[in-house]
């Protein structure tokens, strides 16, 4: 049976527009976070997102973290319960104003390599710019299915950095003079073809799992999407390929054999139209169903439920689908920290409310 994880208190200091601010949800399952536009409520689930590796839910600098007019460095502290029969352990990751790139971790008071959070929990999170994730460009939807793969597939990042920086170091030697190095050339194309089926691989696994799962799950209330992979996939002769596209990819400034620009193609389970065809509402329904369904499958392998962070999370979602939603969250045992203008959206007897005010009331 997966471990749930609670996040029983957070508190930040200096972090976006919060100068101070605390929260003691305790063991509630679902958190919603209400408050006026501007009042930070984004900024708390982004904090909530360095809990894990990486640069968090926005993906920004460490620097642009940090409050305006504050000492330069900003904390985020967290009590959590990663399992009912172990004590709650504290995760503290904060950066310092004479190194303000630099995050760094203690847990329970002893220093920590921030790779050592993926030890404790998933995160995973939706936020209102995934909102048109299958009408926006192709790059998007890659990285929204690396983030994915990386749930399932510890490795995948690290597959995805050899392969990139092997497709530009062979993108900048075919824009130089011939006669190209050939050994150089084989070298990258091997590396290519080595890290590219990786990941190509995980992604493959993942629509897959993900596809079996949102059949599984879907009840009606939620549109599970169908999905798929477009796109080449690579083949076991790839480095073959690579090595006669040569003068076409240096003609091209680009690799124009390019298997790692798979699309994850999605449509309405229903109607059968592409997901990027559906109105803004079933777009958003269809993205939460994915995001459950991810989420399930991340606590079935990794047997621990990840925390869930959704951002807005009413938005574009009539009132049987928000009750649809607290269901899902519900019968899924772990925890989630939603954020909503107005808390009258979600029922008060399912949700441990925290006021987020406007900033000068704090």
């Amino acid at each position: 049976m997966a471990v749930p994880t609670h996040v029983l208190r957070l508190a930040v200091a200096d972090f976006r527009n919060h100068a101070l601010f605390q929260a003691e949800p305790g063991p509630a399952r679902i958190v919603l976070l209400a408050g006026p536009n501007g009042a930070g409520k984004t900024n708390l689930l982004e904090a909530l997102s360095l809990l894990s590796p990486g640069r968090g839910l926005r993906g920004a600098r460490l620097a642009d973290m940090a409050r305006v007019g504050g000492p330069g460095a900003f904390r985020v502290a967290a009590t959590v319960r990663t399992d009912p029969g172990v004590p709650p352990i504290v995760l503290h990751t904060f950066t310092e104003g004479r190194a303000p790139g630099r995050r760094v971790l203690d847990v329970n008071g002893a220093a920590a390599p921030l790779a050592s959070l993926a030890q404790w929990f998933p995160v995973l999170w939706a936020t209102p710019e995934m909102d048109r994730l299958f009408a926006g460009p192709a790059s998007e939807r890659r990285r929204f299915l690396d983030r994915l793969a990386l749930a399932l597939f510890p490795d995948h990042s690290r597959h995805a950095t050899r392969y990139e920086a092997a497709l530009r170091a062979r993108a900048r030697l075919l824009a130089g003079d011939r006669p190209w190095d050939p050994d150089w050339l084989a070298s990258l194309e091997a590396e290519m073809a080595l890290h590219g089926m990786a990941l190509a691989e995980a992604r493959r696994t993942t629509v897959a799992r993900l596809a079996a799962r949102l059949t599984a799950a879907d009840d009606g209330r939620f549109p599970a999407p169908r999905l798929s992979l477009v796109g080449d996939a690579p083949t076991a002769d790839w480095r073959a390929r690579l090595e006669a596209a040569r003068p076409a990819d240096a003609a091209a400034g680009r690799a124009t054999d390019a298997p790692h620009r798979v699309d994850l193609f999605a449509c309405h389970p229903v109607s059968g139209l592409p997901a990027a065809q559906a109105s803004t509402g079933e777009q958003k329904a269809m993205l939460i169903s994915l995001l459950l369904a991810h989420a399930a499958l991340v606590a079935d392998l990794t047997r621990r439920v990840p925390l869930l962070l959704l951002d807005e999370a009413g938005a574009h979602l009539d009132a049987t689908r928000r009750r649809a939603l607290l269901d899902r969250l519900d019968a899924l045992g772990g925890q989630a920290w939603l954020s909503a203008t107005e808390a009258r959206l979600f029922d008060p007897d399912r949700v441990a409310l925290v006021p987020v005010g406007p900033p000068d009331a704090r």
